[in-house]
């Protein structure tokens, strides 16, 4: 059978955690079964931007269940076909960007089969929880470092510099929070961010930051997905309704439906360096004591 033609259907923006699908294609994989299908509600990793981790699931086809061990992004131009590795970006003509299911090697699937999709329920949960607190942390840092900027800097959603957008170096979702780094190197002085006696300063600034979030976790900030189409590259945005207005951030991943759900979100700060430049850690968690309920 030829390779899709069409991006992914995808469900897991709706909160979908099955689907039933047909697949369209399968190939080896690096000791694995890669399983492509017409749709999928397994949330895959995106290596050009690894921010949210994979889902965890079962494939059932007939009477047996399989693991899903990983999920992760693919691209065909009906000829060549990569995973993981994709050498455009979406939307780029004549591509098909698919979402690859690897499964055992052996795995007694073929092209033609109906085939049923379970994400697992308690991480889709904790890693949503962890990319909602993820970018209300985000915006609660901006707005506690605004006064560092000596320029005119780009805004975020809520009209502050955006430290986050600006300084970003790595962002890692993980169950119930994330860990984020940002370079405070030249570039990030040249636009106006001063950082001097940060150092001193970290256990402000993540009061400041805690402080923000406990007021926007009480008015239980209402969170949804919009998106515009069904496909997997098919923009999608973040939309929290916070007390300052409406914030709205391009996101592929997973949420809670409110940061009422969080229970309540936490920050911690770190300064190291990288090769002399100096990074800023932040380390968001939520609530432990509702996470464990």
């Amino acid at each position: 059978m030829a390779l899709p033609g069409e991006d992914t259907v995808v469900t897991f923006p709706v909160g979908d955690l099955t689907a039933t699908a047909t697949v369209l294609h399968v190939a080896p994989h690096d000791g694995a079964l890669a399983v492509f299908t017409d749709r999928t509600s397994i949330h895959p990793v995106d290596h050009a931007w690894p921010d949210q981790p994979a889902d965890a699931g079962v494939l059932r086809v007939d009477d047996r269940e399989l693991m899903v061990h990983d999920a992760v992004v693919a691209a065909t131009d009906g000829e060549s076909l990569h995973i993981g590795d994709v050498p455009v970006r979406p939307g780029t003509d004549g591509w098909s960007f698919l979402v690859a299911h690897l499964v055992d090697a052996d795995a007694p699937v073929t092209e033609g089969t109906e085939v049923q999709f379970e994400a697992d329920a308690a991480l889709r949960r904790s890693l949503s929880r962890g990319h909602t607190a993820c970018h209300a942390a985000s915006l609660a840092l901006n707005r506690a470092l605004a006064d560092r900027w000596s320029k005119s800097a780009r805004e975020d959603a809520l009209g502050a510099p955006d430290f986050d957008g600006t300084a970003i170096a790595t962002s890692r979702i993980e169950p119930d929070g994330s860990v984020d780094r940002y370079r405070l190197n030249k570039s990030l002085r040249r636009a106006g961010f001063d950082a001097t006696g940060l150092a001193e300063h970290l256990d402000e600034l993540a009061a400041s930051v805690d402080a923000t979030l406990a007021d926007w976790v009480a008015a239980d900030a209402r969170v949804r997905i919009e998106r515009v189409g069904e496909h997997l590259t098919d923009r999608r945005t973040w939309i929290c309704e916070l007390p300052g207005g409406s914030a709205r951030i391009p996101c592929g991943g997973t949420h809670a439906d409110s940061l009422g759900e969080l229970g309540g979100i936490r920050v911690a700060f770190d300064l190291g360096e990288d090769g002399g430049t100096p990074v800023l850690t932040m380390t968001t968690r939520v609530d432990a004591g509702w996470a464990a309920s």
